[in-house]
């Protein structure tokens, strides 16, 4: 009697998962994608794989932050015994981060401040959707708000963590050049194209910076020469009818530097409302800041700047600003229950 027999033998695959310092890599994946079968390594990266059937398989292992590696094995296996598997890991290339802020007379030590910074991209990003101030460059900071103080001049003042703008303190490069006015009277208007960075500090800060800096302190960071010429330019128009015209340019010299900036921001009586008041007030204004620096030598610099701000702006009814009659009246002061 003639007799014919089909039989599949099933197999077991045994691997232990190290990376290249043979350390064992818990929570490896062996996964054979035509079989469907996937596993995850113990924590000694050891991994036990059964029926597996006869023929060629491809055995793929992969771990988190290495390199994935596809190995095929004929199956049965020449012998039984664990397989060693090495894996390499990913090799990334950082960038240079380069951290910078404003320099004290004291240690860090004795000033246990924190500081916050809007600088790169950020600061770049804001200054092309708002070239006009800083407005949106502040509000958008995590307890900073820019509150409009006059619906009419269009005149806004820096609130950090609740408090009135009054107490805000708004320096330049480290100096307090607003002095009182930093809580309002339009500087929010600043232009941000020449700026390098943006540093808050949050909370009291009157010790260190005067008594306006109760709330907290906004610095902005003037962009200095460097030894490649720098030139910007940029253009804005707004579908209020405004319009934003601002030049940087600065270069570095052997012994000498400069930075020179001039803006020219324009707009005009806007009422979207239709109600007879401006939401934006009808406005000129220009901006020169002109600044040279000396290099005596690596530790020594000195620098000297103009910054000048020349506005007229007007803001109310529309008919007087337009010239077609006298302001008109539109409710009592008993109304408004104000003075």
């Amino acid at each position: 009697m003639l007799c014919s027999l089909n039989i599949y033998a099933q197999h077991t695959f045994k691997a232990i998962i190290k990376d290249a310092k043979k350390n064992p890599l818990p929570g490896a994946t062996v996964n054979i994608k035509t079989l469907k079968q996937s596993v995850v390594a113990d924590s000694n990266g050891f991994v036990t794989i059964k029926n597996i059937p006869t023929g060629k398989f491809e055995v793929m292992f992969s771990h988190v932050g290495f390199e994935k590696k596809i190995i095929p094995f004929e199956f049965p296996l020449a012998n039984d015994s664990v397989i060693n598997i090495l894996l390499k890991p990913i090799e990334h290339e950082e960038e240079e981060i380069v951290i910078t802020a404003t320099r004290s007379s004291r240690s860090i030590a004795n000033i246990p401040t924190r500081i916050e910074t809007i600088s790169g991209e950020e600061l770049e990003e804001k200054g092309n959707m708002k070239p006009g101030d800083i407005r949106m460059m502040l509000n958008e900071s995590t307890g900073i708000q820019t509150q409009q103080t006059s619906a009419t001049s269009y005149n806004s003042s820096i609130r950090i963590q609740g408090l009135d703008g009054k107490y805000t303190q708004i320096i330049r490069d480290g100096f307090p050049l607003y002095s009182g006015f930093s809580g309002g009277l339009g500087l929010l208007q600043i232009v941000p194209l020449d700026l390098k960075r943006v540093e808050v500090i949050k909370g009291s800060s009157s010790t260190l910076y005067g008594g306006g800096a109760i709330a907290g302190l906004v610095n902005l960071v003037s962009k200095t020469p460097k030894d490649e010429r720098e030139l910007n330019f940029l253009m804005n128009g707004t579908s209020a009818k405004g319009i934003d015209a601002s030049g940087f340019y600065s270069q570095k010299f052997n012994k000498i530097g400069t930075t020179i900036f001039a803006s020219y921001n324009h707009g005009t009586p806007y009422d979207p409302a239709n109600i007879g008041l401006t939401a934006i007030p009808k406005f000129d204004r220009y901006t020169f800041n002109p600044k040279i620096f000396f290099y005596f030598n690596k530790n020594t610099t000195a620098n000297f700047g103009v910054n000048a701000t020349y506005e007229n702006r007007i803001g109310g009814d529309i008919d007087y600003i337009e010239g077609k009659g006298v302001v008109r009246k539109t409710m009592t002061t008993q109304q408004l229950g104000l003075y």
